[in-house]
């Protein structure tokens, strides 16, 4: 039997997103040793991980690196780097930053499961530098000298995986366009079963995320404010205040809400806003497994979780707008009134089953099998003991 390890950028209790539960999932099927650049949920009681031994880097010892290690953005390369992992024979990584850049030998095999390539040194850049401090003036320039390098090293360092794996067709395009490699699209794990189908629906609207810009829960918020139609919004962050003042009587926050308060709504709304563009996006997904229509910018793994009625008819799951703007979701949710009727929860709920976590396990071992297969094939002679 080959010896596993599993690489992952980061595991702290505040990480707790898809690509968290990716790691969840291969740990379950596969016996592997993990590794990540910091470890603090191998002493946290709650965490699955907990007393599990799992091997870190330097950056460990640094200060405040638990509330997040971004900080140290230009040590992180180098940081994956000093991991050694020679004694393995199946890399495993879960990389949405630099799990990818880890030092492998000829004979061992590296399959990436990208989550992204590196956001904010790719499509982010922009984003990254006019919303920090440190992007303008003379540290400006320093910064994007930095996320230069920073893309040298992200290239340079995908040809050292074997394999590619994304989480959506859009992920898989972006690997393409940064690294020009291929990519197998897995869609990742979505807990379906936390989402019972409910087919009596409620007169409300609902969206359920941080409230950070890129979430762009502002938009939705003001399209509803013309609109006049009730929304439900749960979540927390650094944008709730403006979005508390813009909000009027029609919209209610709920801040930040438990598991079982989110599952409740989710099965009672008319259907689930989501405006944000990302790489796949899994609450909605879990909106869908409840028998919720979803109604979600077009763009990014929304665009293929979704499937819009007015094309699909009878087997559609919720409409897509075509633009970020307040004009675009408002046509689409006068459209979505008028169609409302043709969608149906059982058939929502079923295509939600397409993504829970048996499908992601069958189709990732079996691709990890025949890669594996292939690489023996192509590398016979490649181990330092033949």
């Amino acid at each position: 039997m080959p010896s596993y390890a599993l690489v992952h950028e980061w595991l702290t209790p505040k990480a707790t997103g898809g690509s968290e539960l990716v790691v969840q999932e291969i740990l379950q099927h596969i016996d592997a040793d993990l590794y990540a650049l910091i470890d603090f949920e191998s002493r946290n009681p709650k965490s699955y991980l907990y007393r599990r031994q799992i091997g870190h880097t330097f950056l460990q010892r640094f200060p405040f690196a638990e509330q997040g290690v971004q900080k140290y953005l230009p040590l992180l390369p180098l940081a994956i780097e000093q991991l050694d992992l020679g004694h393995y024979d199946i890399i495993l990584s879960s990389s949405h930053a630099v799990a990818k850049g880890v030092l492998t030998k000829a004979h061992q095999m590296h399959v990436c499961y990208c989550h992204a390539p590196m956001r904010y040194a790719w499509d982010l850049t922009f984003d990254y530098l006019s919303s920090s401090r440190s992007g303008r003036g003379l540290p400006g320039i320093l910064t994007r000298y930095l996320l230069h390098q920073l893309r040298q090293w992200d290239v340079l360092s995908a040809n050292r995986v074997d394999y590619f794996v994304a989480n959506s067709k859009t992920t898989a395009r972006r690997i393409w366009r940064c690294y020009r490699r291929e990519a197998e699209v897995i869609y990742p794990p979505v807990a379906v079963d936390r989402f019972p189908l409910v087919t009596e629906k409620q007169d409300f609207y609902l969206t359920v995320s941080r409230l950070v810009s890129y979430k762009k829960v502002d938009l939705i918020v003001e399209a509803f404010n013309q609109l006049g139609l009730p929304l439900v919004v749960i979540g927390d962050g650094p944008d709730l205040p403006k979005i508390r003042q813009r909000a009027k009587a029609n919209i209610q926050l709920l801040g930040w809400q438990s598991n079982a308060v989110v599952e409740r709504y989710m099965a009672q709304a008319k259907a689930f806003v989501y405006a944000a563009y990302e790489d796949f996006g899994i609450a909605p997904v879990e909106a869908q497994a409840s028998g919720t229509p979803v109604i979600a910018y077009a763009a990014g793994g929304t665009g293929e979780s979704v499937k819009d009625v007015r094309q699909w008819g009878s087997q559609g799951t919720g409409m897509l707008f075509p633009q970020q703007s307040i004009a675009s979701l408002q046509e689409t949710i006068q459209a979505f009134e008028r169609h409302y009727q043709q969608l149906q929860p059982e058939v929502i709920h079923q295509h939600a089953l397409g993504f829970q976590p048996t499908v992601f396990r069958d189709r990732y071992l079996e691709f990890l099998d025949r890669s594996y297969a292939q690489f023996q094939t192509q590398h016979q002679f490649d181990r330092p003991d033949l």
